[in-house]
């Protein structure tokens, strides 16, 4: 009983230790220590549309929607890429607004470039944030295209050649918003036209779709949405703790669901495969794209291995039949930009999951309002996220010093029972009835340190998060050499006073009396702060903090108690 509250946090700081030297593993794609491996980075190709095996024209044929193509059977099969899509290029456009810098290929009229102006790259400070990209070492895409179910009918895809109509690429000084327009050429009597639009100060790009049908039949089109990845982390992600990097699929159903790339790869994904509204995103460190599609109405989710560390995950919505002469008109959105909470959240219903706060959601949100609401006050979210550790720490004063009474009742009564146990070492029964003996007179609960730590660790884990999650810190100063509260401190000035503080706190507890345990609780803090010294310096500034407030109660109530010293 004596040294249950070190064993139990023994046994926490193991933990912590093992899912840290496991999402290491993940990182560098050495097999977990729970089983599966991170994909291995390869030269990423092209990606066919959703369904597509990678270099086949037959496959499986998905299930028809409820709904769609109302009155017949048939079921959309997918065209492979084209012999010559593997090296074909289309025109490359770039639309330029105050927010990105966008770049279209007239090949498909995809998406395949997305630079974030706003936002600095975490590798390299001098050049800004590339969310998209085609290269040897990445491909990141956004691409859309038809694919129906009548037999010998192929429709305009994203390997389609189109033309792009003239018009202005940069957003000009009074003009709100810049368009781009693709018009496929007729392929079976049928015409695809894509038109993207985005907005002065917005991550949300318009996609309209026209299907035009000169042909002299009805058809009856399907439109998929796709986004296409490979499987590696962003560059410059941290080996010291693991964040999501993946698809994921939202339904009113079942909700805010991650596909891992490892079970997309065994076809073992769990994921919602129809529905009547939802949409389908790539997820990744602070940024996200997304396909919304805001009316309601039936589509298909599917994800897909389609080469070597390449995977997409897409919807796919029936248009219903469209008569010889006629257009159908569809309109989607496409969010390729910053996990901005509060702005996600007014997109679409679920987007803001797509910031990970891992099991602690319901924690971590109503901690990160706050963490909003201080920031809208104090300017500076350095001094916000001090203002919030102080207003937990009020919030759990009285926990707390329930703990920190405890912890110094243990410290006073210590060489007593260091006295028994030298008297009864041979004799464990007596000593444990001469030590609850001691307890009982002294009032002392040998737990009464552990519990109340135990039960606010839920809501420091979750701020934890909210931290690392929050795009809001990258590139946000706090005071002089801090400029990045999302980057780890250049001079390592907090990791050492956080691992100063923490071994001060070893200092202020109770002794134990095994020699073994007290080199452990000595060395608990200098693990951590090994690891702290390649940490945010946000988080570290949240750690210092909690730390230095929890010194200043124990020290209180330790001087109250004369038990000062070791």
């Amino acid at each position: 009983m004596t040294d249950m509250r070190r064993t139990l946090l023994w046994v926490v700081f193991t933990m912590s230790l093992v899912l840290i030297w496991d999402a290491w593993n993940k990182h560098s794609g050495q097999p977990s220590i729970f089983g599966g491996a991170q994909p291995a980075a390869t030269v990423p190709m092209p990606v066919p549309p959703p369904g597509t095996g990678a270099g086949t024209a037959a496959v499986p044929a998905p299930a028809v929607l409820p709904g769609a193509m109302a009155g017949s059977a048939a079921v959309p099969a997918f065209p492979a890429a084209p012999a010559a899509a593997a090296t074909a290029q289309g025109e490359q456009i770039t639309l330029t607004t105050d927010l990105v810098k966008a770049t279209f290929d007239s090949r498909g009229g995809s998406l395949v470039r997305l630079e974030l102006l706003a936002y600095r790259d975490a590798v390299d400070p001098q050049r800004n944030v590339v969310l998209m990209e085609q290269s040897p070492k990445r491909f990141y895409a956004a691409q859309t295209g038809l694919v129906t179910g009548q037999a010998g009918v192929a429709l305009p895809n994203h390997f389609t050649p189109m033309t792009v109509a003239p018009g202005e690429r940069t957003l000009s000084t009074g003009s709100d918003s810049l368009s781009v327009r693709f018009e496929s050429p007729l392929q079976n009597g049928v015409k695809l036209v894509k038109t993207y639009t985005l907005q002065r100060g917005q991550y949300p790009i318009a996609v309209r779709h026209e299907v035009i049908n000169d042909s002299g039949s009805t058809v009856s089109p399907q439109l998929y949405l796709q986004l296409a990845r490979d499987g590696n982390a962003p560059e410059g992600e941290s080996s010291f703790y693991f964040t999501f990097t993946g698809p994921a699929v939202y339904t009113e159903a079942k909700k805010f669901q991650k596909v891992d790339f490892k079970d997309i790869a065994k076809s073992n994904t769990g994921h919602e495969k129809a529905a009547d509204s939802g949409w389908v995103a790539m997820v990744q460190h602070y940024f996200a794209s997304a396909w919304l599609v805001p009316a309601a109405g039936p589509r298909e989710f599917r994800s897909t291995k389609v080469a070597d560390n390449l995977y997409t995950v897409a919807m796919v919505m029936p248009l219903g039949e469209v008569a010889p002469g006629g257009t159908k008109v569809h309109e989607a959105v496409l969010f390729a930009g910053p996990q901005e909470e509060k702005k996600l959240a007014a997109l679409a219903p679920g987007l803001d999951l797509v910031k990970d706060y891992g099991w602690l959601t319901v924690l971590s949100k109503p901690l990160f309002w706050l963490l909003h609401w201080l920031h809208s006050i104090l300017g500076n979210w350095g001094w916000a996220i001090v203002a919030l550790v102080v207003l937990l720490k009020i919030a759990f004063y009285w926990l707390n010093a329930s703990a920190y009474r405890s912890m110094a009742k243990m410290k006073a009564v210590a060489p007593r029972v260091t006295e028994l146990r030298d008297r009864y070492k041979d004799k464990p029964q007596e000593m444990q009835q001469a030590m609850m003996r001691i307890y009982k007179e002294e009032k002392v609960n040998p737990l009464g340190g552990c519990l109340p730590i135990l039960v606010q660790m839920p809501f420091f884990i979750a701020l934890y998060w909210v931290l690392l999650s929050s795009v809001e810190m990258r590139n946000a100063p706090w005071v002089g050499w801090i400029t990045d509260l999302a980057a780890k401190d250049p001079w390592f000035i907090l990791p050492v006073l956080m691992t100063l503080s923490s071994l001060f706190q070893v200092w202020l507890n109770p002794k134990p009396t095994d020699p073994m345990q007290e080199k452990l609780m000595w060395f608990m803090p200098l693990a951590f702060g090994f690891m702290f010294f390649f940490f945010p310096a946000g988080l570290v500034l949240y750690w210092l903090t909690n730390n230095i407030l929890s010194i200043a109660q124990q020290w209180f109530i330790n001087k109250q108690l004369g038990v000062l010293g070791r």
